[in-house]
């Protein structure tokens, strides 16, 4: 059976790549198609598949910026004589053109938020250009048009959370099934605390890194930051000396912070959150914000969930956290990680792909 894996793009390494990379080994003879490749952050693992670009690649430099291209060299790949084909989505992957015969799961880790559930805060928020917000409303309605109508051409959904199949049915009207994304959670330690709490995230507006910043500048507690995006300078200009920032930090390295923090914080509303998982891999607590997967992740006897996202309801949930800190058991996190790992990802994602169509004729009513 031949087989292809359509991604979004490969620029840096995050969750949909680690995703990816579990696909590659589950179809470890498929061939990958991706809307910009950046070489250098390509894993061993995906080395070691042929790796199709689109005409945009030469401008990837640029990606944040071409998406009203991106449908039109979606639609440009010849996926011909492919038998399966597995997109994963956050950015734009669905909206291959297949033959008749392919089959067409569609792996979701979220409807693209800058058009859907996110799009009022991106055009009068985040976008500081009054040009790209003028540009905006009209590019959007047709991106979100042909977003929908591309979700007619995916034979099965399968949501990364119960929260992102919310999502699905809500934009697409369509039904999905749930698996997890796979974390290597064998891979995490524990070890003793040192004074100091820890995100890991790319720096992007809504992941509201901003208060946590906000927090401990005024507490003069340790804060580190591992990662990097467009708010890096916003929020280092609002942060005192005791919030660091890391950038981009290795995988060993990760797994070294997560070992040694006091506890993992995540203020932005994840669409599922490996993050979380990793700390509670790493027998470490959470501090989340209590809507999107987090709700999924973050068990009641492992951390602490805020309702608001404002400095009020942060600083409540880390006086809680004070509070129970002492009542924490590692083992317990750890255990409760561990559904989330590749093996079961790879049992549930195989079965899936083995199983006959489910869903091609179940969209939901209006």
């Amino acid at each position: 059976m031949r087989t292809a894996i359509v991604h979004y793009w490969l620029i840096n390494r995050r969750g949909g790549e680690k995703v990816l990379e579990a696909l590659c080994r589950l179809l470890p003879g498929a061939d990958i198609f991706t809307l910009f490749c950046d070489p250098e952050t390509l894993s061993p693992e995906l080395r070691r598949h042929k790796i199709h670009t689109s005409f945009l690649n030469p401008l990837r430099r640029w990606h944040r910026n071409l998406l009203p291209l991106m449908p039109m060299a979606l639609e440009s790949f010849d996926l011909r004589g492919y038998d399966l084909v597995v997109s994963s989505e956050s950015g734009p992957a669905k909206g291959v053109l297949t033959s008749s015969t392919t089959r067409h799961v569609c792996y979701c880790h979220t409807p693209m938020r800058y058009l859907w559930d996110l799009y009022p805060a991106y055009r009068n928020e985040y976008t500081r250009s009054r040009l790209k917000r003028a540009l905006m409303t009209p590019l959007s309605n047709y991106l979100r048009l042909w977003d929908y109508a591309s979700a007619a051409r995916v034979d099965e959904f399968v949501a990364n959370s119960e929260n992102v199949r919310a999502r699905i049915r809500k934009t697409y009207r369509r039904e999905a099934q749930t698996i997890h994304p796979p974390v290597d959670v064998e891979s995490f330690h524990w070890a003793p605390s040192e004074d100091y709490f820890l995100t890991v995230s790319e720096l992007v507006a809504y992941k509201r890194i901003d208060l946590a910043v906000r927090h401990f500048s005024r507490t003069g507690q340790r804060l580190r930051i591992a990662g990097a995006g467009p708010e890096l300078r916003r929020l280092r200009g609002v942060a005192a000396p005791n919030v660091e920032f890391l950038g981009r930090v290795s995988d060993a390295g990760l797994r070294d912070l997560y070992a040694r923090c006091r506890a993992f914080l995540l203020p932005g509303e994840e669409d599922f959150g490996m993050t979380p998982v990793e700390a509670l891999a790493s027998g470490k607590p959470v501090i989340a914000y209590g809507r999107g997967g987090a709700l999924e992740t973050v068990p009641e006897f492992g951390g602490v969930l805020f309702a608001d996202q404002t400095q009020a309801s942060f600083a409540e949930a880390m006086e809680r956290f004070e509070r129970m800190e002492a009542d924490i058991h590692p083992a317990e996190l750890q255990a409760w990680a561990a559904r989330f790992s590749e093996g079961e990802f790879s049992r549930k994602m195989a079965a899936l792909l083995h199983s006959p169509v489910t869903n091609l004729h179940s969209p939901i009513s209006r």
